[in-house]
Order: C-alpha cells, then sequence, then structure tokens
C-alpha cells in the first residue's frame, strides 16, 4: 500500500516511515524542513534498505518531496500522481513554549495547513487519516490516569489548542463523510530514538523538550538542565510525565493504519499512546545518569504557564481495540537517546 506522511522527515513520522517500510508499504513524504533536514533520508534508507526518489521522478516506489502543505497547488498534484491508500498528518509545530510566544505560528501551520491537507484529499477521495494529536488536549487533568473519555478542550497553551481545534473539524468532517477513517492519536510524551542510532530526534535550534535537553547537557553542549517547578506535588516536587519510546509511538500508527484500513464503512477513533506509567522530571535524569554514567548539573526555576503537575495515560483503550501496546522501559528510552547523540554529535 501507499502512504502519504506528512512531516515525514521529522522526529515521529521518521520512525513512522521505518515501521511503514519494514511493513512492507510505500511512502510519499512532505515535509517542508522548516525542523528536519533532508538527511534523515539517508538514515531511514540506511535502516530500511528502500530508496526515496526525490521529486517526481520516478526511481522508486518511495517519493520526498519538499514543500508545505498550506500548497493546496502541490498538494493536488501529488494526489494526482500517486494513488495514496491513507494519510498519516505528523507535519506542524510541536513546542509548547513557543506556541505562546508564536500563536499565529501555530495555529496557521496546524489548524489552517491541516484544513488545506484535508480538502485535497477529499477531493482526491482518499478518506483514511491518522493524526498526530496530543495529551496536552486534557489540559489540567482532574485524576490520573488519563483516559479518552475524560474532557478535552481546557488546553493550557496554543499547542494543545490547535490539536484540540484540528480533532473538532476532524469530528465534523468524519459526521458529515460517513465513510471517513479517521484515527486520532494523543502522544504523551515521545522520546529516545531508533536503537539503529540512524535517526533520532535532532531539532533545529535550542532544543524544546527535556531528552534532548538532557542528552545535550550529557555532551556539555548546554551547560545544565533547567527544572521548572519542585513544589508540585508530586513525589519529589518536579512534574510528572508519561514518556514511550518514539518506536512505540510509531508502531501505534502501524497498529491503528491495520484497524483503520479492515473497516468497509467510517471510524472515528481516538486512543492514547503512551505506557501508562508516569515518572518526574528526577526520575527521569537520575535514570539517564545511571545508563550513561554522566552526572547531569540541573537547576531549579519558577514554574512555566501552561505546565501541569502530573500526567500519564490510561491505554486500555489502544490494547483491546488495536492490540498495540507500548514495550521499551525507561532505561531503553535514556539509552537509544544516548547512543543517538554519541553517534552523531
Amino acid at each position: 500500500m501507499l502512504f502519504l506522511v506528512t512531516g515525514g522527515t521529522g522526529y515521529i513520522g521518521s520512525h513512522t516511515v521505518v515501521e511503514l517500510l519494514q511493513d512492507g508499504n510505500n511512502v510519499v513524504i512532505v515535509d517542508n524542513l522548516s525542523n528536519s533536514k533532508k538527511s534523515v533520508l539517508d538514515g531511514i534508507t540506511k535502516i530500511t534498505g528502500a530508496k526515496i526518489s526525490q521529486g517526481f521522478n520516478k526511481l522508486s516506489e518511495n517519493f520526498f518531496y519538499s514543500f508545505d502543505i498550506s500548497n493546496s497547488i502541490k498538494l493536488k498534484e501529488l494526489f494526482s500522481r500517486h494513488k495514496i491508500d491513507a494519510v498519516l498528518h505528523f507535519a506542524g509545530d510541536k513546542s509548547v513554549n513557543e506556541s505562546t510566544d508564536k500563536p499565529i505560528k501555530y495555529y496557521q501551520n496546524g489548524v489552517s495547513n491541516s484544513l488545506v491537507l484535508i480538502s485535497e484529499m477529499l477531493e482526491a477521495n482518499v478518506k483514511t487519516l491518522i493524526f498526530s494529536s496530543s495529551a496536552t488536549v486534557y489540559g489540567e487533568v482532574a485524576s490520573v490516569p488519563v483516559s479518552e473519555n475524560d474532557p478535552v478542550g481546557s488546553c493550557l497553551n496554543p499547542y494543545g489548542r490547535t490539536k484540540f481545534f484540528i480533532e473538532e473539524i476532524l469530528k465534523d468532517v468524519a459526521f458529515k463523510y460517513t465513510d471517513f477513517r479517521i484515527g486520532i492519536l494523543r502522544y504523551f510524551n515521545p522520546v529516545g530514538a531508533h536503537p539503529s542510532s540512524l535517526i533520532g530526534e535532532d531539532p533545529s535550534g535550542l532544543p524544546g523538550n527535556i531528552m534532548p535537553i538532557i542528552v545535550k547537557v550529557a555532551s556539555k553542549e548546554i551547560r545544565q538542565l533547567m527544572i521548572y517547578g519542585n513544589d508540585y506535588d508530586t513525589i519529589d516536587g518536579t512534574g510528572v510525565r508519561d514518556y514511550i519510546h518514539v518506536v512505540d509511538v510509531s508502531r501505534g500508527h502501524i497498529a491503528t493504519l491495520r484497524y483503520l484500513l479492515l473497516k468497509t464503512s467510517g471510524d472515528f477513533l481516538t486512543l492514547n499512546l503512551g505506557t501508562g506509567n508516569g515518572y518526574s522530571v528526577l526520575e527521569l535524569v537520575k535514570e539517564f545518569e545511571n545508563i550513561s554514567g554522566i552526572k547531569i548539573p540541573y537547576k531549579f526555576s519558577s514554574r512555566r504557564k501552561g505546565d501541569i503537575s502530573e500526567c500519564w495515560a490510561s491505554v486500555e483503550k489502544a490494547k483491546k481495540t488495536i492490540h498495540w501496546k507500548a514495550e521499551r522501559n525507561l532505561s531503553e528510552m535514556c539509552l537509544d537517546a544516548w547512543n543517538w547523540e554519541k553517534s552523531n554529535y
């Protein structure tokens, strides 16, 4: 089968491309390279052995195009040239902090661009979509673990609101087009890298997520880790999150695709992708220190606006519905992230 992957050279997108190719499928990757590098394609090829053509020259069964999905003309041309079976939509910005400073950018690249993509999918009669959502749609949770039935929409930052708004748009699309098969996957905190160390998390500029900051502190590219808040009502005062290996997240997409593509009519499926376990920032730091043998200097600072004290997933629905669960533990997440850093910088 042939799948369109938007944001396919990004962190989660690239790992999902690997899983799709290793599962015997072909891919069309679209990425504007605003927060990723074209060299990721080399890593994907080394892992999978799959050749990826760049542009419309047909040299293989897999393709990469560098453009923004806001470009409806190029999307239209892509859908006319390729018979796409389903779309996996990762494209968009992903920093909670940046979204607070640049809300217009996040609404444009998230909500507006998604509308362009969905419109072109409908015109091309492509009606299977998996959307990369986030646990931030839950906002300040009343209790943990968080289930898919818990309230959403009281988001604490523009990043979370963009995800929530796109989810609502997709609900309306599914209501109108009853043969549309939609999977919404709410990630908790993807970390780690491919075990080969050929692809991993490689943000442009200063990292916005905790694991790439920790590994860059370990490699002395960053002086120390800033921990925002040590007065939460948690085990050690620092925020608690559900960290999940990026390969497990990627395989969750494969399981969701298999489920949706077996449906003979429309479906609207919302799932959490997490481990079901919560770890504090200090627990994560300690585990990384144990794995790497390197002391991570850190400094406490005041809480950031938009942060919550604790959040981890209920994962029972994913287990029952798509027969998926996370398999990698916190030690493996830290080890793969550190090996990626050592191998590439």
